[in-house]
């Protein structure tokens, strides 16, 4: 795979830049500017080398029709703010578009795309889509990992027209990937949350034989607490598990693989409760379980001490109530003091793990935070990513 920093000459070269725009925006206004921070290095670069650049990105899920409710419009302005540059969108067809359209007036650098999910041949991963855009540009750049697990016209079939490589943030995301799947500093851990064991069995099933610890935590820790016969009161659980938890710790005791969960919890009566300790044979028929112990809390401790990687993916409980929130909070603390001392990798993922860490004002203080979602955990199950296999 070949990255944008090992190609020689960008002088006045137009640069088609596929980014990851797709931020949080609320009447207008960006609530998450995380993925266009992350972005600010491979356009600096490009500027650096007197590129032309030109954007395609995407907000949301418009199927294929214009929405202005999901135009590029607050981001290229939020953009221009942090670089202290002119953006210029372009709302016109991109199919009626020429590439001595672009660039016309003198000082023009970044060219924004609308939308490009405005375009229903996108998502249709069509050629002839794919050919034009290419015909706009002198060169590709994927730095957009967070997309590339989709088979998309910009993603995947556009590296088949123009020559084509990996950005900045998409070489730190894949770096920091295999650092975690492949490239590992042993001990490991992996601590995996969210509300669906099912959606992360994947994951879990193909991390065990390369991990030596992995710790359950979250709504999905309730089912393992279920199956092995524990009250778990009005809790989230999700229903047909059974087989896959016993696949589990089945193919762990076939590796050095330890299985972590919940020794006791936090319980309250609702979401907006206070939070009360119980042992796991104290739990009520109306508890709802909202977070991990004081003795799972210092198990987890102790694991990460003596871990020299570890990969985070889902708080340990409700965290929007600050009285669930002391799990994840310890967690984190634990990792960043490791990482102060450099004594551990640390790479975190999920869109709740990072509004966590953001809420907390660390986002700096782990290794690699990833943004990427679907492609993240797509690539911790083993799978091939398109947007990976395209620029191989």
């Amino acid at each position: 795979m070949k990255n944008i920093k090992d190609q020689e000459n960008l002088d006045q070269k137009k640069v088609l830049l596929r980014l990851d725009l797709n931020v949080p925006i609320k009447n207008g206004i960006i609530t998450d500017q995380t993925r266009i921070d992350k972005i600010l290095p491979v356009i600096n670069f490009l500027l650096g080398k007197n590129s032309q650049i030109i954007v395609v990105s995407h907000v949301g899920r418009p199927k294929g029709k214009k929405n202005s409710d999901l135009s590029m419009k607050p981001i290229c302005e939020n953009l221009e703010k942090k670089i202290g540059r002119k953006i210029k969108l372009i709302s016109s067809d991109i199919l009626q578009l020429k590439k001595e359209d672009l660039f016309k007036k003198k000082g023009d650098e970044i060219i924004f795309f609308e939308n490009i999910r405005f375009y229903e041949e996108e998502e249709r991963n069509d050629t002839s889509f794919a050919k034009h855009l290419s015909g706009l540009a002198d060169l590709f750049v994927n730095d957009a990992f967070s997309c590339s697990h989709r088979s998309h016209a910009s993603v995947s079939k556009i590296t088949k027209f123009l020559p084509s490589f990996a950005g900045l943030q998409f070489e730190a995301e894949l770096s920091a990937l295999k650092k975690v799947t492949s490239e590992i500093k042993k001990p490991i851990t992996c601590i995996i949350g969210g509300s669906k064991i099912s959606t992360k069995i994947g994951i879990i099933k193909n991390l065990i034989p390369k991990f030596n610890n992995i710790i359950i935590v979250g709504g999905m820790a309730n089912n393992i607490l279920s199956h092995k016969g524990n009250q778990i009161g009005k809790s989230i659980k999700e229903k047909n598990c059974e087989k896959i938890i016993d696949e589990i710790f089945e193919t762990s005791k076939q590796h050095p693989c330890s299985i972590t969960f919940p020794k006791d919890v936090l319980v309250g009566r609702n979401l907006n409760d206070k939070s009360k300790v119980k042992e796991l044979n104290e739990i009520d028929e109306d508890d709802l379980i909202l977070d991990i112990g004081p003795k799972t809390i210092d198990s987890i401790k102790n694991i990460i001490q003596n871990s020299e990687t570890v990969l985070w993916n889902g708080p340990a409980g409700y965290f929007e109530n600050s009285n669930f929130a002391n799990g994840s909070y310890e967690i984190a603390k634990t990792i960043i003091k490791k990482n102060k001392n450099k004594s551990i990798y640390s790479v975190v993922g999920g869109g709740d793990t990072i509004a966590l860490i953001n809420e907390i004002n660390a986002i700096k203080e782990f290794n690699f935070v990833s943004t990427a979602g679907g492609a993240f955990l797509e690539y911790l199950e083993g799978k091939e990513l398109p947007g990976i296999k395209a620029l191989n």
